[in-house]
């Protein structure tokens, strides 16, 4: 845990950038930043070979878009076009007139709704303790837990209150539907309440040369338990494809936590850090230059953290969470 932790902070803090990135060269020729762009996708990017990426087919089939003298907006849509090839939502041009991005999400069905949880499962006087947002169901068997992203404030008082609320219940529901990420440090400050002792939860690795198969050697990333208020009874994880990034972490790291299962639908993946830099012109971009790996080293995970058990949303009735029912069922 300690090394990916190091990891993040150093990517948060634009040392891989600094470290895989060279300095720009400034220019606002439409070749020259074309040119600029796939190269640095073509040696940094991590996923290439996962998803089996012609990226010398993708160059041909946008440079013939390139010609002197187009406007900047034509320019934004080739190259972010180009980006959303990678069909990974950790990869952005970023002007100051648009972002481009891919929309993994929409890869699945809609399968959640606030306002029927809302009405139908936590009523009106639900609590609010920082990120969480959580009530007795089930007619108080059952705490569920709403936990709509990651923003870095999970602390010991407000989680801790949470846990020890439902400290009686036959099982926890934590709802990471929709949850697109944030944070990776409240990946390890949440799940360190639900084991007993260090565990390895997956492996990881950061892009380290110019071929698409360039790697770093793999490192053991472990969480270790809270030294306070922990839950030991069984935890359903929802999760669908908008569950992504630090929320993809979570349902990968659920795999090897006997205590915890993930219902609903495949995450939307996420898994590779992103960083980037600044193109000849200016503008801004970002991709995925990390890997994270499965017990068994495998990096597949990056298209979706597949659930324990599948359950989709029934649109055709609003009076019901199909998902949280069948959460309810497995914790009995």
């Amino acid at each position: 845990m300690k090394k990916l932790i190091i990891c993040i902070a150093l990517c948060s803090l634009f040392s891989c950038e600094k470290a895989l990135f060279e300095e720009d060269m400034a220019s606002t020729d439409p070749k020259v930043n074309f040119e600029y762009l796939w190269k640095e996708c073509n040696e940094k990017y991590s996923y290439f070979e996962l998803k089996n990426i012609d990226w010398d087919a993708i160059k041909s089939k946008y440079e013939v878009k390139i010609f002197d003298g187009m406007s900047q907006d034509s320019l934004f849509n080739v190259l972010g076009a180009m980006l959303t090839e990678l069909k990974d939502d950790h990869t952005n041009l970023i002007s100051n007139f648009n972002v481009s991005k891919f929309g993994v999400k929409y890869l699945g069905q809609d399968n959640f709704d606030w306002r029927i949880i809302e009405d139908h499962y936590l009523n009106q006087d639900y609590y609010t303790s920082g990120p969480f947002k959580h009530n007795f169901i089930d007619n108080g068997n059952i705490g569920y837990v709403r936990f709509a992203s990651f923003p870095g404030t999970i602390d010991g008082a407000n989680f801790g209150f949470v846990l020890n609320r439902y400290k009686n219940t036959k099982g926890l529901i934590l709802d990471l539907r929709e949850n697109g990420g944030g944070a990776v440090s409240d990946v390890f400050n949440l799940l360190n309440r639900f084991v007993e002792s260090k565990t390895l939860i997956n492996y990881s690795r950061i892009k380290s040369g110019p071929e698409h198969n360039d790697f770093s050697e793999d490192e053991p990333v472990y969480i270790s338990p809270y030294n306070g208020i922990r839950y030991k009874n069984k935890v359903a994880v929802l999760t669908d494809r908008g569950t992504y990034s630090a929320g993809s972490f979570t349902a990968l790291a659920t795999k090897a936590l006997p205590n915890l299962m993930l219902i609903g639908d495949t995450t939307g993946g996420g898994l590779g850090l992103p960083n980037g830099g600044q193109l000849p012109n200016g503008w801004f971009y970002r991709f995925s230059v990390t890997q994270a790996l499965t017990l068994d080293k495998n990096p597949d995970y990056e298209n979706g953290v597949p659930p324990d058990i599948k359950v989709l949303f029934n649109w055709g009735d609003l009076t019901k969470d199909e998902i949280i029912e069948r959460s309810i069922l497995e914790l009995q």
